[in-house]
């Protein structure tokens, strides 16, 4: 994996120089072509969003899109037309919170069947204290595993 500080090197000698070319030619297109056509209206969001873009090369950090958080929320998109059915404010609350940790548990590299399973069997004695223990970032897998799971019961 490479260090920030080598990616934002990386960025500055090699992806700058193209996007430096890119904007130029953004500009110079811009004047040329339709405003109202569809490479005019590209050409104008691209303009109008470049301070953004700018950002990937500022920093070491910052991904040049946001696939990964698209991808995350691909499936609450997909079945949200399901929570209609959901019967109540607080069904679809239930479903929002389920959701989330099941979402949470994949973020932190947790399997969501053992973490749920894990939960259920470990809610009945949890004391409101210990709640926080149970979120999945305060776990590892090798948590997950119950004594009774261990052995094939």
């Amino acid at each position: 994996m490479v260090a920030k500080s080598e990616l934002y090197e990386l960025r500055q000698q090699q992806v700058k120089p193209i996007l430096q070319k890119f904007k130029t030619w953004l500009i110079k297109r811009s004047s040329t072509v339709v405003p109202r056509s569809l490479l005019g209206q590209a050409i104008s969001y691209c303009l109008g969003q470049w301070h953004r873009l700018e950002n990937y090369i500022k920093s070491g950090h910052a991904g040049i899109d946001n696939n990964v958080a698209e991808n995350a929320i691909r499936p609450f998109v997909v079945g949200r037309k399901n929570w209609l059915f959901s019967g109540t404010p607080e069904g679809a609350g239930a479903s929002a919170t389920l959701y989330s940790l099941i979402e949470t548990a994949k973020a932190n590299r947790l399997e969501p069947y053992s973490y749920l399973r894990y939960l259920f069997e470990k809610l009945p004695t949890t004391t409101p204290d210990e709640l926080c223990s149970l979120l999945p970032q305060n776990l590892s897998p090798e948590k997950l595993v119950l004594p009774h799971m261990a052995s094939g019961v």
